[in-house]
């Protein structure tokens, strides 16, 4: 049998390694009407997704979410509409992102349909902006994983350009330019308020939250200072950074301090306690492009609020034990509350501490038209579990996009993607943009 631990790092090597060549210069042009300002916009896109996942017999997710329905597979038939747009009237502009789907796999039938985004936008002089509603704010400059996004909700690392949902608030921004090193300077202020009906899954409800972000331009380098403070959480501060080594090569980096923060692990008597302590996040991040069109995107990713090796071992331990005691006598009381303990985060997608993310996608090889491969990596550094996808895209016929992918998931027992709920899945989208 091979060793897994040098399969794991050659698996992160592999994909870490880009040719190192230079980009070659790319040739612009631009029509003057696309800078025509539009009273109108509007699109987005009807979907129709399939997927299959192989379940993982052996995983201690499996066994907690279909201890009682236990299954091999799991498939799934969904549908999907997006509308986006904008209405300019005057210094205001109304912006809206609305998403609805509907999804039918093997344990039933689910629909939902959210406001993503709908807010006004108020120009009041070219110097001040005015925002009012639900809005996403993307705090932050890692492409999966954000730190500093203290009021945005977390990406997909597996899909982080899809939409998110925003939050309800009021927010101002003060933008001034000068000459010299220091080129711009932008204030984004932010009152966000959980109320009953409002924000409710923000934090504690009954507060007003602010937050505020200080944005720099010194030397062609972006730098942004970000600060929250509320109720709803605690304190927190941040900073964040991008910059273009050459015109190929971008590195960017985020950090965020939370002085007291509370979460609950399982302690060494198996019981959910809860832990204070400060936490500091951080992430660093590389995008490169070769003169064939591959980009290559590779970040580290600390995050101090997630478990350790050992507090996730224990998690596993107690679902094993349920197990165990459901098998053989029926009795699944232990189960139901793993169930509960797994909502306080042991059963979010990456619970860990330390991660390895790596993307790398080749437009059109082989000068095949409008296809694009790519695979996603995501390594979990303490216990070297993995996920792996490999994907194809083709957008050969016009406004159509037609997307195949598989992940492949891999650890050993007690690992974090070793007791995933899926070994694998395969997913075929079929996209058309308006």
């Amino acid at each position: 049998m091979a060793n897994p631990k040098r399969t794991f790092r050659l698996l992160a090597l592999a994909l870490a390694i880009v040719p190192a060549q230079a980009s070659a210069g790319d040739e612009y042009g631009f029509d003057l009407d696309e800078f025509e300002k539009k009273d109108k916009a509007w699109g987005g896109y009807a979907e129709l997704k399939w997927d299959r996942s192989d379940i993982n017999q052996d995983g201690a997710l499996s066994a907690l979410n279909f201890y009682k329905e236990p299954r091999s597979s799991l498939e799934s038939l969904s549908s999907t509409l997006q509308l986006n747009g904008s209405y300019s009237r005057g210094v205001t502009t109304f912006n809206w992102l609305v998403q609805a789907t509907g999804s039918q796999d093997d344990l039933g039938w689910t629909d939902k349909a959210d406001i993503f985004e709908g807010y006004a936008s108020i120009k009041a002089t070219p110097n001040l902006n005015m925002d009012f509603g639900k809005k996403v704010f993307k705090w932050g400059k890692g492409y999966a994983w954000n730190p500093v996004g203290f009021i945005d909700r977390a990406k997909d690392p597996n899909n982080p350009e899809e939409a998110l949902e925003g939050y309800i608030g009021a927010g101002l921004d003060l933008v001034k330019s000068y000459d010299g090193p220091l080129q711009t300077v932008a204030l984004t202020t932010v009152a966000l308020p959980a109320w009953r009906g409002v924000n409710e899954d923000f934090g504690v409800q009954d507060n007003v939250n602010l937050a505020a972000k200080l944005y720099l331009l010194y030397r062609d380098t972006d730098i942004d200072f970000l600060w929250y403070t509320g109720n709803s959480r605690s304190t927190r501060y941040g900073v964040d950074f991008s910059r273009n080594l050459a015109s190929n090569l971008e590195v960017h980096g985020e950090l965020a301090y939370v002085p007291n923060q509370t979460y609950k692990v399982l302690d060494e008597f198996g019981q959910l306690a809860a832990r204070e302590t400060s936490d500091t996040s951080y992430l660093l991040g590389l995008r490169y492009l070769t003169e064939s069109d591959l980009t290559a995107i590779v970040e580290f990713y600390h995050n101090d609020d997630g478990y350790t090796e050992g507090e996730m071992e224990r998690f596993f331990q107690k679902v094993d034990t349920g197990s165990y005691q459901f098998v053989t006598t029926g009795d699944d009381t232990l189960l139901e509350q793993v169930a509960i303990i797994s909502e306080s985060g042991y059963s979010k997608p990456q619970p860990g501490r330390d991660y390895l993310y790596t993307r790398i996608t080749q437009k059109e090889p082989f000068d095949i038209l409008y296809f694009t491969p790519g695979v996603t990596a995501i390594l979990n550094l303490a216990d070297e579990s993995y996920s792996l996808s490999p994907e194809m895209l083709y957008t050969g016929f016009t406004n159509w996009e037609m997307r195949l992918r598989f992940s492949y998931l891999n650890g050993g027992r007690m690992s974090e993607y070793g007791e995933k709920q899926n070994s694998n899945k395969v997913e075929v989208r079929l996209r058309y943009f308006f």
